[in-house]
């Protein structure tokens, strides 16, 4: 799979990401470790680029791009994600799009290099009260 990020939006992530980084492109619903944000509203339409040390054995799913990233996908995420997928800027934001169209108009980019994961029961909690907000 492959992914074009577009000019404007390497100049934006070199700030944030440095070169050569571990990077997954996941959603953002609550479906995964590194989401805490629940709500049936959030399916398929928030996304997240998420830095890493390592590898995450659950992002198999290779993403070829432009900008030097080690990047990857989770197979499940990839089910979202169609031809033409790229990162460009949009109204001061990142944008996720396809050749279907907007995938999320606010892709966020979050630095889990020194995060501990939370427990199950602590995101829980978090998805809870965050849910009960978003949808």
């Amino acid at each position: 799979m492959k992914i074009n990020i577009k000019d404007d939006a390497q100049a934006y992530l070199a700030d944030k990401i440095p070169a050569g980084s571990r990077v997954i492109l996941t959603v953002d619903d609550g479906s995964n470790k590194y989401s805490s944000l629940g709500g049936s509203c959030a399916i398929g339409n928030k996304f997240q680029l998420v830095i890493l040390n390592a590898a995450d054995p659950d992002y198999t799913t290779p993403l070829e791009n432009n900008a030097g990233y080690d990047m990857a996908t989770a197979p499940a995420d990839a089910t979202f994600l169609g031809n033409g997928l790229n990162i460009s800027r949009w109204h001061n934001a990142l944008a996720l799009k396809d050749d279907s169209g907007m995938l999320d108009g606010a892709l966020s980019v979050v630095d889990w290099r020194d995060v501990s994961p939370e427990t199950e029961a602590e995101r829980r909690e978090k998805m809870q009260t965050i849910g009960t907000k978003i949808c």
